[in-house]
């Protein structure tokens, strides 16, 4: 089995402790519960105190402030996060809004830009989400309409996206819009747009499957963006969004697998404590067999993620295998919830428990980032049309 660094394994050790002594601890002091909105002011404490103590800006470059970890110790690293049964663990690693987002920006953002948006992020001043998706632009990201006019030394923007995870929380938006109309893919750029800017509104009046508060829609009506937030050249911003989609689709496994893995250690120590018919359920051939199952699913698609990202580090190409991790996790994490609520009975069915959560989460992990079917996709046109 593909092991973590040594350097990996103090960070896991101590974001453990941390989750263990303080994040946790807080989430019980607020009463949060799982599915539930937590408020933006807790949201913060959680990025600045993180970010204090090192582990905010941990999945970075060493020359950005992070650990210079290699794909299998970001892998360790995430999951691990998971694995502490917090709600709130995807914040300490500014999973959702941070610097994980911005990290590849750097390289090609103005240094105007990376003193006014990147830094803040990194130091846990700002928040972050990326805007793509749009009512008619889900899978066909090229197909998007929200447009940007040049206008002296401002870009004129006018659309909506829709769906954009961490949008109630954050304070800009890397939004693409159209600049090139007809020219498709490479007609699209990208910009830093405040989302404080007039004309700007962010509705967040639904909820997802996995709960409120983290997603909404970006509404733009005649937005004036400055000149000097294009990031890059225009047309570049698709190509932007789509240069790491490879890498991303393999990132987005521990988070599953966490999950998983979560779900099934929850599921031991319920089948060890429940007792039905005099006797622990964990002694009944129908529970073990679905424990047995959990445990083996789990461990197919970890070996799989880590023998990927290893592939990774070692400079191999990995464009086939990190869609068939994102495609066989995200599968393969909802069945183990589904087993860890079936061990749970009517337990697993109430709002609250992590369990619930659990289901409903990993259920969108095979819409979201991708779905199962353009996972597929790629899997099959690497195969058939390679090169």
């Amino acid at each position: 089995m593909i092991e973590p660094s040594e350097k990996a394994k103090d960070i896991i050790a101590g974001l453990g402790a941390f989750i263990r002594d303080e994040i946790i601890p807080l989430e019980k002091q607020e009463n949060l519960e799982w599915g539930e909105a937590h408020p933006r002011e807790i949201l913060r404490d959680v990025w600045k105190r993180s970010c204090e103590l090192g582990f905010y800006n941990v999945m970075l470059p060493e020359d950005l402030g992070g650990a210079g970890l290699n794909v299998v110790d970001l892998c360790a690293v995430k999951e691990s996060a998971i694995l502490t049964g917090s709600m709130l663990a995807p914040h300490v690693l500014g999973e959702l809004s941070g610097p994980p987002r911005i990290g590849h920006l750097f390289r090609v953002a103005s240094g105007v830009q990376v003193e006014k948006f990147l830094q803040p992020v990194c130091r846990a001043e700002k928040a972050v989400c990326f805007a793509l998706t749009e009512a008619e632009a889900g899978s066909d990201a090229s197909a998007i309409k929200t447009s940007a006019r040049r206008d002296g030394d401002f870009y004129v923007l006018d659309g909506a996206k829709r769906y954009i995870s961490g949008a109630p929380y954050a304070d800009f938006a890397v939004l693409l819009a159209v600049t090139g109309p007809g020219s498709g893919a490479a007609g699209i750029s990208a910009f830093f747009v405040d989302l404080k800017s007039s004309g700007v509104r962010v509705e967040s009046d639904y909820q997802v499957m996995s709960g409120a508060g983290s997603h909404g829609n970006i509404l733009l009506d005649n937005v004036r963006v400055p000149a000097q937030n294009l990031l890059g050249e225009e047309g570049a911003g698709f190509k932007l969004a789509m240069g790491r989609i490879t890498l991303n689709r393999l990132l987005h496994c521990p988070t599953m697998l966490g999950m998983a893995g979560l779900a099934l250690n929850l599921s031991i120590d319920y089948a060890r404590t429940r007792v039905q018919f005099g006797k622990p359920i964990a002694m009944f051939q129908a529970v073990n067999h679905m424990i047995a199952d959990m445990a083996t699913e789990l461990h197919a698609a970890r070996s799989m993620m880590f023998a990927t990202a290893a592939l990774n580090d070692a400079g191999g190409d990995i464009k086939v295998q990190a869609p068939m991790c994102k495609l066989f996790a995200s599968e393969a994490a909802f069945r183990i919830v589904d087993r860890a609520v079936q061990v749970h009975g009517g337990a697993g069915l109430i709002r609250g428990n992590p369990v619930e959560w659990l289901f409903r989460a990993t259920r969108m992990m095979r819409v979201l980032t991708g779905t199962s079917e353009i996972q597929r996709n790629t899997i099959a046109k690497g195969l058939l049309m390679p090169g």
